[in-house]
């Protein structure tokens, strides 16, 4: 009678699990994928930072007599957040008309606000957060990978804010050709 061949017993090619350390860290990252999705229907965080004058611009100033599309980009003078800037631009006066202002927020200075802005002609205040602190408020300063290799950044979001002050409309994730055309959407249906 042939001896049979023990094998061993077949390995699962599932995840492995995290470690505590990595899942400390994803969790101090801001949560999930999709933690600034949780603001909708929510109060909109209060903050106050610098414009590209150096003026300091608070929620509060931006609420009241229009709904406000804020929106949150990585990096001043790169190519999606060229793009996604130069299309509210291009469709301020729609969305104007429907009741709304527009404000961009990201990490770099006021003085690479005002770089970009008079580059592209922005006809919208930017904002400086250089610190990350409202990126924090807002839950969309995040891990990122890029080449297999992470780092923390701000994960490209735009909330639409109603004139009291509540979130109604959260896009995470934003592939930036065709954004605006989801935000004016995303207005009429306020109405």
């Amino acid at each position: 009678m042939p001896k049979s061949r023990k094998t061993a017993p077949k390995v699962s090619k599932k995840a492995k699990p995290k470690t505590p350390a990595k899942a400390a860290k994803k969790s101090s990252a801001g949560g999930s994928k999709s933690s600034s999705v949780a603001l909708e229907g929510k109060k909109a965080p209060a903050f106050s930072l610098s414009d590209a004058d150096g003026n300091t611009v608070a929620l509060k100033d931006l609420l009241g007599a229009n709904n406000l599309v804020l929106y949150f980009y990585p990096k001043d003078m790169t190519p999606g957040c060229t793009i996604e800037a130069c299309s509210f631009r291009d469709h301020n006066d729609r969305l104007a008309a429907l009741g709304a202002t527009v404000v961009g927020i990201s990490a770099d200075s006021s003085t690479s606000h005002t770089k970009f802005t008079a580059k592209h002609g922005l006809n919208f205040p930017l904002l400086a957060d250089p610190d990350n602190k409202v990126t924090r408020l807002y839950r969309v300063y995040k891990m990122k990978s890029l080449y297999g290799r992470e780092f923390m950044g701000i994960e490209r979001t735009t909330f639409v804010i109603d004139k009291s002050g509540i979130v109604r409309r959260v896009f995470a994730k934003v592939k930036v050709n065709g954004h605006t055309d989801e935000v004016i959407e995303a207005l009429q249906e306020l109405g």
